[in-house]
């Protein structure tokens, strides 16, 4: 049965904002950062007014402007590292911009180490390294090996390229894997990468390549101040060829005029105290030269000007 009765209630307004008196903040002010209508990436224009690409670029490029510490690391550590990387990619024909890949892999830290056991600035699973050339074993990891794994990764991205015939898949199916991307592009009716639905990890990979490109080819417009003093440099070495084993690696240093320590710097590849290298195979070993152990006898070379202010 239907009550009668009649439920009185009060009608809702909705009240005016009550004006508040400006308060200056004691603290610093918090600026969301500028988003372009497109970038040029790889040679490739990708415009970024669709709502998801604009939000998904500005995610990167927030985080990595407000995550101080690690960009301002992976700005210092690239003038060490960029001038080794690029002559490898252009002599690969593979675009400038892939060393915003690199970026992306490792924050160029010469030790990464990933939870899944990707190694080195391109974060190399072993399984993969030895598929496109290099060593991976007890004695010798080539994924440490700055040259060398560049060159592998050039290989694996231009065999993707002429799967996918488009860079930011190529570089989606770098993180993902060819078979995923090549799945998800079949099932979801897509030819590339940025319409796909796909993990937050790869849905964000590619974004944050181009957000470390936007920062890295302008840092002080977001912020970063720094002087050519306090760029990293690469130190001046020789190289030594060794052919046979190593007893103990430590003692090998000793006798080139550097310390073990030194010798692992330069040369992280080399995993063990000794080498046995029953296959006689040649190794070149960077030995560095003593005056360019010391930031104050090396030149003060920047490899890009816009980095410095």
């Amino acid at each position: 049965m239907i009550s009668s009765a009649i439920i009185w209630r009060p009608i809702e307004t909705i009240a005016e904002p009550m004006s508040q008196p400006r308060v200056e903040s004691e603290y610093a002010q918090v600026l969301s950062p500028q988003i372009p209508s497109d970038i040029n990436f790889c040679g490739k224009n990708v415009n970024l007014d669709r709502n998801d690409m604009y939000e998904r670029f500005d995610r990167e490029l927030t985080t990595l402007i407000y995550g101080h510490g690690s960009t301002m690391l992976m700005l210092k550590r690239a003038n060490k590292y960029f001038p080794i990387i690029a002559p490898i990619l252009k002599a690969n024909g593979v675009p400038a911009d892939v060393i915003y890949l690199a970026c992306a892999e490792s924050s160029l830290n010469p030790r990464a180490y990933s939870p899944a056991k990707a190694a080195g600035f391109w974060q190399f699973l072993a399984s993969t390294a030895k598929q496109y050339g290099l060593e991976v074993n007890d004695e010798i990891d080539e994924r440490y090996n700055l040259e060398k794994a560049t060159a592998a990764a050039c290989r694996y991205l231009k065999k993707a390229l002429q799967k996918y015939g488009d860079w930011p898949t190529v570089m989606a199916s770098y993180n993902a894997g060819m078979g995923r991307i090549s799945g998800e592009l079949e099932k979801q009716i897509s030819d590339n990468s940025f319409d796909l639905y796909l993990n937050d990890e790869t849905s964000r990979y590619v974004f944050r390549i181009m957000a470390i490109k936007t920062i890295l080819e302008n840092p002080s417009a977001y912020g970063y101040k720094l002087s050519p003093n306090q760029l990293y440099r690469n130190t001046d070495c020789k190289i030594v060829e060794v052919s046979g084993p190593v007893e103990d690696w430590a003692i090998w240093a000793q006798n080139h005029g550097i310390s073990y320590a030194q010798l692992k710097e330069e040369n992280p590849w080399i995993r063990s105290r000794s080498l046995t290298n029953k296959a006689g195979k040649t190794y070149q070993v960077k030995v560095p030269k003593n005056e360019s152990l010391y930031r104050s006898k090396q030149p003060k070379t920047v490899y890009n000007s816009a980095w410095v202010n």
